[in-house]
């Protein structure tokens, strides 16, 4: 069949924003305060007459965040990092707070406050052990700035400075936030350590390799939701002779720098035998950083969500299928070399990113490839490929290695209008991070020391397991690594929200798993604080293989399971889970309203599968957002009509962008329908955007599972509406 020659516009880059986010304001220093600071700065050059240097502050050098800030010059870690000439200031409201975590209890003895001349006229200094339930230290209620130093008396982690009343029209500014006392934390946490019994490191000479793969493939080929996580570690060299059949919680990986340096001779296998022959269910588990000479000339790889391929190097053919050719609704590859060609077969959809392909066979449904060398031409709707040259911006994931016999966690830098792997001409760029910069997390860590191990600077690496948190794992270092091994599992108990980013730059979330808890949290993941105005588009934080899980191993519940707030972050590859088998699972026992909500500007998601939410799967309200490939399942235990209406619309979108957005843009994107409670459902749309110039869609498209459920449209009132039984898609190639 001919294919057509038009690509889809390339996604656009960004212009600066510093003006929309930052406002500059007039200078307010007056000639008198830059006198009284000169003057000040002269006495502290000045030879002190006491022999005995004063403290220094148990909050200097802590993470810190703020209700907001001023702009990108005044942060909220300027007013904790010693520096007289550095300052934090706020947007121009009431209230504010600024609020410093000491990274363990301590017993408080005095806060000094040093104002800049927008100060505070009315605050109150608050102290809490868990950053949620605060008391007051002490409060002023006409205070005229400068340096305000206050006894006080207390046990505390966080300190919060909560702004009521100002004394200038401006925001709340600090040159320096500073809490003494006595630390009471315990003794300091090492990094680096062993990696625990579930990480199987090979080398060359090891004994019994295929054994012990097919021992742990024993285990966990149908452990769909068992509590077993493997993580397989390949030191550089050549292996031969070897089948790596991959189950459910295991991850394969080799220990180079680069793909080519760990050698396999031989499969590294994903099939269907367990489900007779579909490979639907094919989920949780990953391949890494491998070369591969499969030993028929073509590497199977059957797998459906959250089952990521990354760079590896396949010298030989790829297949998708399961064997006999079952259905299989994978799936993602980036950073990847196929020398031969990648037989797609019966895969329903799949996204290939910044990679090198012999080629490819076959369109199903939605297939989706940006910044891929060799990919199919742009021909959507039939043969249905959506092909961009490039891809935007992208980071690939931090991955652990070995330089010698020390590891280290290699960074990738960021990239802008890639195409093809990050290693194909030669070392990576990026940057190391020995293990001895990350704390080892093994089963039985609890929260308060990952967050003590936080708050010291370290990264964290979470070894293969079960993790149960009862608080909030707090990220908010700028450049913190957290990942994952084995796909650990991280399950918030008491409602809390499993892990949170600060407003700070170039945070790397990868690799894990969060799985609802049986109490509802508010959300599973948040990436940056509410209503954030920060720009991070020099250093945007990554979230990587990251999962979520609403039921299935057991009943669990979550509002929202993942909310981006930070501008400029980059989600590649998520699979947003609410399940529809398993245990625990019911239209009210695994309730979870919405999946995915953006809040951030100038967001990128590349590989978005969300699923089977209550409501919208994904909303998205912040501007500039760009969709690189998105897979979507309506919730299958609908009841009837009535649970799902939305007003006087039936159904909840998949994808829900909000009135108010004036830019948006989305590639390849595809809802299908199975609505097995109540077949008779009727879904207005797959897809809800204003009409708007701005807004913009490619590639579009619904389908009906067998006839369960319909669409009448596929985004807004356009589109033909889906029928029968037959399962064929309806589409759209453009939007307006």
């Amino acid at each position: 069949m001919p294919l057509l020659s038009a690509h889809p516009p390339h996604p656009p880059h960004h212009p600066s924003r510093q003006g929309s986010r930052h406002p500059s304001r007039p200078s307010r220093l007056t000639v008198a305060t830059l006198a009284g600071a000169l003057v000040a700065a002269l006495l502290v050059l000045l030879p002190s007459t006491a022999a005995t240097a004063a403290p220094t502050p148990l909050s200097q050098g802590k993470a810190v965040t703020a209700s907001s800030i001023e702009g990108a010059g005044t942060p909220a870690s300027a007013a904790v990092d010693g520096n007289n000439g550095t300052r934090w200031s706020s947007q121009f409201s009431d209230p504010q707070w600024i609020q410093v975590d000491l990274g363990a209890s301590a017993q408080l003895s005095q806060v000094v406050l040093r104002w800049e001349t927008a100060a505070a006229k009315a605050y109150r200094v608050e102290l809490s052990t868990d950053g949620t339930n605060w008391s007051t230290a002490y409060s002023a209620a006409n205070a005229t700035g400068g340096v305000q130093t206050h006894d006080i008396t207390g046990t505390a982690r966080y300190v919060r400075v909560y702004g009521t009343q100002r004394t200038t029209g401006y925001g709340y500014s600090l040159w320096e936030f500073q809490v003494y006392g006595t630390a009471g934390g315990g003794p300091t946490l090492p990094g680096g350590g062993d990696l625990g019994p579930n990480v199987i490191v090979f080398d060359p000479s090891t004994p019994n390799i295929q054994a012990k793969l097919d021992e742990v493939f024993t285990q966990q080929e149908s452990a769909q939701f068992g509590s077993g996580r493997y993580q397989f570690l390949f030191k550089p060299g050549t292996y031969n002779g070897l089948n790596a059949q991959i189950g459910f919680y295991t991850s394969i990986s080799g220990l180079g720098l680069n793909p080519d340096d760990t050698t396999i001779n031989g499969d590294v296998t994903v099939d269907a035998g367990w489900f007779g022959g579909n490979a639907t269910q094919n989920f949780w588990r990953s391949a890494e950083n491998l070369a591969l000479n499969p030993v028929s000339g073509t590497n199977r790889w059957a797998v459906s969500q959250a089952a990521p391929f990354r760079r590896m190097h396949i010298k030989g053919g790829l297949n998708l299928a399961p064997n006999g050719y079952g259905w299989a609704s994978g799936g993602y590859i980036a950073d990847s070399k196929i020398d031969g060609q990648v037989g797609n077969y019966s895969q329903q959809q799949w996204y290939t990113r910044d990679s090198s392909i012999g080629g490819w066979s076959n369109s199903v449904w939605n297939q989706v490839f940006s910044g891929t060398q060799g990919a199919p031409a742009q021909s959507f709707p039939e043969p249905r490929y959506t092909t961009l040259d490039t891809t935007p911006v992208s980071r690939e994931k931090p991955f652990l290695y070995l330089d010698g016999s020390e590891y280290k966690v290699f960074v990738p830098a960021k990239r802008t209008n890639a195409r093809g792997t990050s290693w194909g001409n030669g070392a990576p760029q990026g940057s190391s991070i020995p293990l001895s910069q990350f704390y080892v997390v093994k089963p039985g860590t609890s929260a308060a020391t990952m967050n003590q191990a936080l708050a010291q600077g370290l990264h964290l690496l979470f070894t293969p397991g079960v993790y149960h948190v009862d608080q909030t794992i707090q990220v908010n270092r700028p450049d913190t690594v957290v990942l994952g091994l084995g796909l650990a599992t991280v399950i918030p108990d008491n409602g809390v929200t499993a892990m949170k980013v600060a407003d700070v730059d170039g945070v790397k979330l990868a690799g894990f798993l969060i799985d609802a808890g049986q109490v509802n949290s508010p959300t599973l993941l948040e990436v940056g604080p509410a209503g954030t105005t920060t720009d991070h588009a020099a250093n945007p934080t990554t979230v990587q293989d990251v999962f979520i899980r609403v039921g299935g191993a057991g009943a669990g519940k979550a509002t929202v399971g993942m909310v981006v707030n930070n501008h400029d972050t980059i989600v590649d590859h998520t699979w947003i889970w609410r399940a529809d088998h398993g245990d625990g699972v019911g239209w009210e026992t695994n309730r979870s309203d919405y999946g995915f909500r953006v809040n951030g500007d100038d967001v990128l998601a590349t590989g978005l599968f969300v699923e089977h939410f209550n409501k919208y799967d994904v909303e998205w309200n912040g501007e500039r957002g760009r969709t690189i490939f998105f897979q979507n399942e309506k919730a299958y235990d609908a009841p009837n009509q009535a649970a799902i209406q939305n007003g006087s619309i039936k159904g909840y979108a998949a994808y829900k962008v909000a009135d108010s957005v004036n830019t948006h843009e989305g590639w390849g994107l595809g809802s299908y329908c199975y609505y097995n409670v109540d077949p008779t459902i009727r879904q207005d749309h797959g897809f809800q955007v204003p009409v708007k110039p701005g807004v913009k869609f490619h590639d579009l498209l619904v389908v009906s599972l067998g006839g369960n459920g319909q669409y009448e449209h596929v985004i807004n009132n356009t589109g033909s509406p889906t029928s029968g039984t037959s399962t064929v898609p309806s589409t759209v190639v453009s939007f307006p």
